[in-house]
């Protein structure tokens, strides 16, 4: 009986999160530097909402270069769904462990993680809502900017920061594309300034209806800059928050 009605209640809480959120929500994971501030990885896990199978995703990125380095997408989805009481962090572990001589190539420091320098605090549900009633993130046939700007300062070196992302919306349905970019102004503790344009706005995402700064993050000593960026993506099966990276090497 107490088995029943545990199945029970795991099935209506499994029904009523499809129901507020019809998607999958990956974490994020901050995974660390390499000793130089030259490379950074970092990862995403989940589980499908469909399946129910967990999945995770490591990508290594050279700073200077925006870029990954050769082979630094690494994924992994199990082969059969989670058992109760589990969530996707079985798969991360999976393919850390698979890909040491990788880490090690670009002497990947675990230890050497990010300091924080700005953390939204809003919800993913709520920019999924967003997302699901707004017409302008729906995308249009024109293409449409959507603007959100953020302040944050660096308390260790005094310098503060604005960055305003630029995201173009495009098509609707199974045309949606867009692509995005941050304008960033440093200014430093004698009131002089520096520009940076940070972002790839020619490359268009498929199927991509929003991007939001959710963290800003800088390396311990060298200045290497993590914009983690929130992806809203529409599925057949609702909307997934996915993540990504812009580096800036200061």
């Amino acid at each position: 009986m107490y088995k029943r009605l545990f199945i029970i209640i795991i099935t209506f809480a499994i029904c009523f999160n499809g129901i507020a959120w019809a998607g999958d929500a990956a974490t994020f994971v901050d995974l660390g530097f390499s000793s130089d501030g030259h490379y950074y990885t970092f990862a995403q896990y989940g589980v499908e909402s469909i399946t129910l199978k967990p999945w995770a995703e490591i990508f290594l990125v050279d700073v200077p270069k925006n870029n990954f380095v050769p082979n630094g997408k690494l994924t992994y989805t199990h082969t059969a769904p989670i058992i109760q009481g589990q969530d996707g962090t079985g798969a991360l572990y999976t393919l850390l462990a698979a890909n040491g001589p990788l880490f090690k190539k670009y002497s990947i420091d675990f230890l050497r993680q990010s300091r924080p320098l700005y953390l939204s605090m809003d919800s993913k549900a709520a920019t999924s809502e967003k997302e699901s009633t707004s017409g302008s993130a729906a995308g249009t046939s024109s293409g449409t900017p959507i603007g959100e700007q953020i302040q944050f300062r660096d308390f260790e070196s005094g310098d503060s920061y604005t960055a305003s992302l630029v995201s173009l919306v495009e098509g609707t349905g199974n045309d949606l594309k867009s692509s995005f970019f941050i304008n960033l102004e440093r200014t430093k503790s004698d009131n002089s300034k520096k520009k940076y344009v940070v972002g790839t706005p020619s490359i268009k995402r498929p199927l991509i209806a929003s991007y939001r700064i959710c963290r800003v993050m800088i390396a311990p000593k060298d200045g290497s800059m993590i914009f983690v960026i929130e992806m809203t993506k529409r599925t057949s099966s609702g909307l997934d928050i996915r993540y990504m990276v812009e580096a800036l090497r200061l």
